[in-house]
Parts: C-alpha cells; structure tokens; sequence
C-alpha cells in the first residue's frame, strides 16, 4: 500500500536526521520510498528551503511534481487571513486524488513554521512496528497522512506521535 505522510520536527535539523534513519530503513528491507521531502526552516529565514530528492524516478514524477507546488506555493502563503483560505483552496485543488486535503495542507503550512523542519514521505510495504524502533523518541508529531483511520493509529502507536 502507498502511503502520504508528513512528520513535522520541533527543530530546523530533525527531519534531516530522520531522513538518515529512514535510509538505513530502507536498506534493511523495511520499507519501500517512493518519493520524499525535507523542508528545513531555520528561525532567521524568511522562508523555508526544501530539499527534494528522486527516489524512484519511474513511480516518483507525480510527487516530485507535488512538491514543488508544496514548497513553491504553500509556504508563500500568509498563515491567517482570506489569503491563507484561497491560497489553500488552491493547493486543495491541486493536490485533488493524493489524499492531500485542504485541511492537510492548513495543518501543514500552520506547523511548520521557522525553527521547524518537515520531512514529507511517499513510501510503501512499511514495516511500522520494526521502523518505529528505529524512529521512537524523536522530537516529532505526525501532521498529515492519507491512511486510514485504523493504520493512522497504528502509526502514531509505534512512532510515538500524537
């Protein structure tokens, strides 16, 4: 099954250390990465800086297409406001059939704010409970995912999220 989920760091390098633990993850067979995103936004930028890396360039096109609208548009966004609610409307149209929602994208573009970093994630076959040993204690929260309410809770049970 794929997956959409977006994991936001209380610090500007905490998804970038994630990243490295999912890399491990992945070269021990316990999860697939179609595609993924770290957004680093450190508190002195105006702005955040996305770094997108092509995992699987064959299933990853649609998401690396995603994420340039995500960094390009959603962070450009005033966070209150008319603006904040026809920007997102936009976004929401955009990002219709990924399992992105319009309240996805506000949550997302609410939390993550300078001194934060985000790493989005596209993955698939993911081990949860073995990848969860591996990522528990991480000073992270779980923003936005398209999984099921069920696996939605399996997912915060093993990472520790709220």
């Amino acid at each position: 099954m794929t997956t959409f989920t977006v994991w936001k760091f209380d610090d500007a390098d905490g998804a970038e250390h994630a990243e490295r633990v999912l890399k491990d993850a992945v070269r021990d067979g316990l999860l697939t990465i179609v595609d993924h995103a770290v957004v680093t936004w450190p508190a002195d930028a105006d702005k955040p800086s996305l770094d997108h890396n092509h995992d699987s360039p064959k299933r990853g096109a649609a998401w690396g297409a995603l994420w340039g609208v995500l960094g390009g548009a959603l962070f450009a966004i005033p966070v209150v406001g008319a603006a904040l609610g026809a920007g997102l409307g936009a976004l929401a149209k955009a990002t219709e059939g990924t399992g992105i929602t319009k309240s996805d994208l506000e949550r997302i573009r609410t939390e993550v704010t300078p001194g934060t970093s985000a790493l989005f994630l596209v993955t698939e076959d993911a081990d949860l409970d073995r990848l969860g040993e591996r990522f528990r204690g991480r000073d992270s929260r779980l923003i936005s995912t398209n999984l099921t309410p069920a696996e939605r809770s399996t997912l915060l049970e093993t990472f520790g999220g709220e």
